[in-house]
């Protein structure tokens, strides 16, 4: 089991956070006073127009981008307005990332894959192998270590790509799109997971998708609309005016 090391039951909390690209007549304010938390073992789904800044959000989360004002508690890391090179424990300890695309090695196996990260994050060789392994049965991959990517399925690369963000011991994991490159099957095979992991492991996840239904299977859905976000159902992720 790949217990959280977080203890209080906010993850994450995200507080009146904003964000804005140029200058001038041409400045875009896409974050407008962000306010979010994810619980200890919760599974949150982000959804909202393309281009509304859903990605910005998640990289200001995991440490790769800075924001203009506003804070984030992560366990016991704070930050928001901080460079990314004063962030570096943020991405190696507090946050794991998948994304749509695999970012996999082709020449490495799905084993060496998981270990190559770790030991990036300065995790030993001995103990990295340990926890790829472990990492790997829990996603159900445990008869296919060894094998390549390209002699991989799509939903096992991702799978490998889950291992991945899972080994690390992180609190939060946060998916952008993580489906997006899955046939629906295997699609529903992973929000399955992200299920799993939250409920019995405590892991919490902030994914990032445009599909509603997926969404849906979410313990809460949020909508990212006009720079801030809200509590949404089906319906609003739709955009589906409400019939009396």
């Amino acid at each position: 089991m790949f217990k959280s090391t977080t203890i209080p039951s906010h993850v994450l909390n995200v507080d009146n956070l904003k964000k804005g690209f140029g200058s001038g007549r041409r400045r875009l304010e896409v974050l407008k006073g962000i306010n979010l938390q994810v619980e200890k073992g919760e599974l949150v789904s982000l959804m909202g127009p393309s281009g509304c800044g859903k990605s910005t959000l998640l990289n200001i989360i995991g440490g790769l981008l800075d924001a203009d004002s506003g804070n984030i508690k992560l366990g016991s890391f704070e930050y928001g307005t901080k460079s990314p090179n004063k962030v570096v424990d943020v991405r190696r300890k507090g946050v794991g990332w998948i994304f749509q695309d695999f970012h996999l090695v082709e020449r490495l196996t799905a084993l060496d894959n998981v270990i190559f990260s770790l030991e990036l994050s300065g995790v030993p060789s001995v103990e990295a192998e340990e926890r790829a392994r472990a990492a790997l049965e829990r996603v159900g991959l445990g008869d296919r270590m060894n094998f390549i990517p390209d002699q991989l399925s799509g939903g096992q690369q991702q799978r490998v790509a889950v291992a991945r963000a899972i080994s690390g011991s992180r609190s939060l994991i946060l998916a952008d799109e993580p489906t997006g490159n899955l046939d629906v099957k295997s699609a529903q095979e992973i929000i399955h997971l992200f299920q799993d992991l939250c409920r019995e492991d405590g892991i919490s996840i902030l994914m990032v998708t445009h599909d509603p239904l997926l969404a849906s299977m979410a313990d809460r859905m949020l909508l990212l609309k006009d720079g801030l976000t809200a509590a949404s159902d089906i319906r609003s992720a739709w955009g589906i005016e409400e019939v009396n």
